[in-house]
């Protein structure tokens, strides 16, 4: 297990691009887990053909999909990425370095600092932005850290960090509760500045209407208790 590194990839009807990643992913990894959120196209048999471990999530998100990847992990070393091309696989070896390195328990990848296709343009995306400044800028000032970014789902973590954190969001709310409680943990955290391309296909899967509640929920509770 030393040494390691398994990538967890959540999809959802992502045909057109699961190919594409985990390709793309091989070179760096030791062990790819797809999990799939009941696709209705071809992206579990492509993933499976393509050689990577295929398990079914419970459909209640993204978060519970990832907790229960996390079961089926070898790795010492866990890499989550998404699976619509939004994320650069090539960045990989930048995250687990710093891990390899002694240097960090978790490395999170950056928007801020590496730039991004997928925040501006929209009143929907003008919103996540702000709200993610919010609560990032909260994070910094309760643990006395200058993150630029605690929404990014690009990152790598040692195994046996990700499985003591407690997580418990099912939803996206996943990824500013791994940042808090690494912190509140006190786990060594850098970040690693990584573009965010526009998804090579269809829409995001994330209504900010009907999630907004959740995040700050989610992130008082965290946060502050």
């Amino acid at each position: 297990m030393k040494n390691k590194v398994t990538v967890i990839i959540p999809a959802k009807n992502e045909e057109s691009t699961i190919g594409k990643i985990i390709s793309r992913v091989k070179p760096f990894v030791d062990e790819i887990i797809v999990v799939d959120g009941h696709s209705t196209d071809k992206t579990r048999e492509i993933a499976e053909e393509l050689g990577a471990k295929v398990i079914l999530d419970n459909k209640k998100g993204k978060g519970a999909a990832m907790r229960l990847a996390l079961n089926e992990v070898s790795g010492s070393i866990t890499v989550f990425i998404d699976a619509d091309g939004s994320h650069d696989p090539g960045d990989i070896p930048n995250l687990i370095t710093p891990i390899l390195e002694g240097k960090a328990d978790h490395v999170s990848a950056s928007r801020m600092r590496g730039g991004s296709d997928e925040l501006h343009g929209d009143f929907s995306k003008f919103v996540r932005m702000v709200g993610s400044d919010i609560i990032t800028l909260a994070i910094n000032y309760r643990f006395n850290v200058r993150l630029t970014d605690s929404q990014n789902g690009f990152r790598a973590i040692k195994t046996e960090v990700v499985r003591g954190l407690g997580l418990r969001e099912n939803i996206t709310t996943i990824e500013q509760e791994m940042i808090i409680k690494t912190l509140k943990k006190k786990f060594r955290l850098v970040e690693i500045p990584s573009h965010e391309y526009k998804r090579e296909c269809g829409n995001s899967l994330i209504n900010v209407r009907k999630v907004w509640p959740r995040y700050v929920y989610a992130f008082i509770k965290y946060l502050y208790f």
